[in-house]
């Protein structure tokens, strides 16, 4: 295939899908992140949104030092003062790109209060400005699909002569439908003067469900930009799933005959990673990289994948980076075994990682006979939750249950290093262990969620447990697993008072009204 059957991919996990409430990154994920994006081959990684604070420009500047291959963009509102921000941020970068933006859709022209003629002088001007940074500039009409048609035109032509590389098509709110979507962008390029000379993207949101469907479409009408982002991440229902459009076009190319450059054996490990450090767990039956999505149970499918793997499965584990082995963990399995089973799981360690997680493993094994595949992820998971700023560790926890309440809970805590020591009672062994985390550290965070979830079956198995903190408007998740369901409940509480804690330092809520507004003269 030629180069014009190339579709770039644009992943903005990193900002876009940080913008899910609760998922937050803090500075070293992202960066751990990024690299993973670089390494399997993403052609542009959108690193976020350099004026919404201090440690939002820090990890993108940073991200933009380290790449190696893929294009680092910062995003901006139509307006010198972001654009400015954005280009400090993304010019350390071997390949620097601004990604600005304003809505054109007669709701969204309201909120600056602008009428036609004054967003298309806006456009003009500050895509210019953009250009005369940088080389490589990104606009997009902010809920393009309902931007009226002579409008939109008017404005992506502006926005080209201005000097914009990459005219990007955003469904923002997930309104559009398959044969909209191929039809907008085909209708685009075939009637805007200088269409040829500039890559189109499409950029579209789940809300109906139709947004891998959508992007795709895009593509057969002419884009040759996906924007996505890791596990369908995103406000709302989320965006584009990458492995979905990704493994599409290699799995369909008799009738989407398109190539991306994304490595997809990484695709499982990355996939895993952002579910850990998001908080955000992939469904069981999420295509490409659920945990069912290669499983099979009935008698019928089982006999088929038996005789001939290509019965029920039309792509391999491996094209994913899922390997099957007969390695059977247990108490007595050694660091080589376990770093091989790791490996194959998607998770390659360096030697101080691995010995912390064989310690963990260790600890587990005494207390299962044996260590499944989502045992040892759930493992990495809650291994990688409590290192990550550690303001606060659970040391010590003893629960005393009875028929009747209150139940009591002797916790010891760790703040900053010091141990703190209390009892609690509450409605319950878990809302007495967390009345007594409370007690150590008081805050005005609430519980929006608890969630306890069997990672394997049997008496012993861990449990996985969820919980969301919303304080002020801030919103921060936590996980852990552990085969004690108490114990876990409690990680997984400091875990989101962890976040919470990092999130007061950067002083950000997020990226909303209380952070940045789109009305803004610049």
């Amino acid at each position: 295939m030629s180069d014009k059957d190339r579709v770039l991919i644009f992943d903005t996990t990193l900002r876009d899908g940080e913008q899910s409430p609760g998922a937050t990154m803090s500075h070293d994920e992202k960066l751990e992140i990024a690299g993973l994006l670089d390494e399997m081959g993403v052609d542009i990684i959108e690193a976020g949104f350099p004026i919404a604070s201090e440690g939002d420009f820090a990890a993108v500047s940073e991200i933009a030092k380290q790449a190696e291959t893929a294009q680092i963009c910062g995003l901006a509102r139509a307006n010198f003062k972001d654009i400015d921000r954005c280009w400090e941020a993304v010019k350390h970068a071997k390949r620097p790109r601004i990604h600005t933006f304003i809505g054109t859709s007669p709701l969204h022209r309201a909120i600056p209060n602008l009428n036609k003629d004054e967003m298309a002088e806006r456009i003009h001007d500050t895509v210019t400005h953009a250009r005369n940074l940088c080389e490589n500039v990104q606009w997009s009409p902010m809920d393009a699909t309902r931007t009226e048609w002579d409008y939109l035109k008017r404005v992506c032509e502006i926005a080209i002569r201005a000097g914009a590389t990459t005219i990007n098509i955003p469904d923002t709110v997930g309104y559009t439908a398959p044969v909209e979507s191929a039809d907008l962008i085909r209708d685009l390029i075939a009637e805007i003067p200088g269409a040829d000379e500039v890559i189109f993207a499409t950029h579209c949101h789940n809300d109906l469900g139709m947004a891998t469907a959508n992007a795709l479409a895009a593509v057969a009408g002419g884009a040759r930009q996906i924007e996505c982002t890791i596990n369908g991440l995103g406000e709302r229902a989320g965006n584009t799933a990458l492995e979905e459009v990704v493994m599409a076009m290699k799995v369909r190319g008799d009738i989407m005959p398109y190539f991306t450059d994304v490595d997809t054996a990484k695709i499982m490990n990355i996939s895993r990673r952002v579910a850990s450090v998001s908080g955000f767990d992939v469904q069981f039956n999420k295509a490409i990289v659920g945990k069912n999505a290669f499983a099979h149970e009935s008698g019928i499918h089982q006999d088929g994948m038996l005789k001939n793997a290509e019965t029920f499965e039309i792509m391999r584990p491996e094209d994913v980076g899922l390997t099957e082995t007969n390695i059977v963990m247990g108490k007595h399995s050694g660091r080589a075994a376990l770093r091989s089973k790791l490996k194959n799981l998607g998770f390659d360690l360096a030697d101080n990682q691995l010995n912390d997680v064989f310690v963990r493993f260790k600890a587990l094994a005494d207390r299962k006979k044996e260590v499944f595949d989502d045992d040892l992820v759930a493992l990495m998971r809650d291994s990688s939750a409590e290192q990550a700023n550690e303001h606060l560790k659970v040391k010590f926890l003893r629960v005393i249950c009875g028929t009747e309440a209150p139940q009591s809970a002797d916790l010891t805590l760790i703040v900053d290093g010091e141990d703190h020591q209390v009892t609690a009672t509450g409605d319950g062994p878990v809302d007495a262990a967390f009345n007594a985390v409370k007690q150590v550290f008081d805050h005005d965070a609430t519980l929006e969620l608890y969630q306890v979830q069997a990672v394997t079956e049997g008496t012993d198995a861990q449990a996985t447990v969820s919980v969301r903190l919303n304080e002020d408007g801030r919103i921060a998740t936590g996980q852990s697993a552990d085969t004690d369901t108490v114990v876990a409940s409690v990680k997984a509480y400091v875990n989101a008072l962890n976040r919470l804690i990092e999130r007061r330092k950067m002083g950000q809520v997020g990226y909303d009204e209380k952070t940045v507004s789109y009305k803004d003269a610049g």
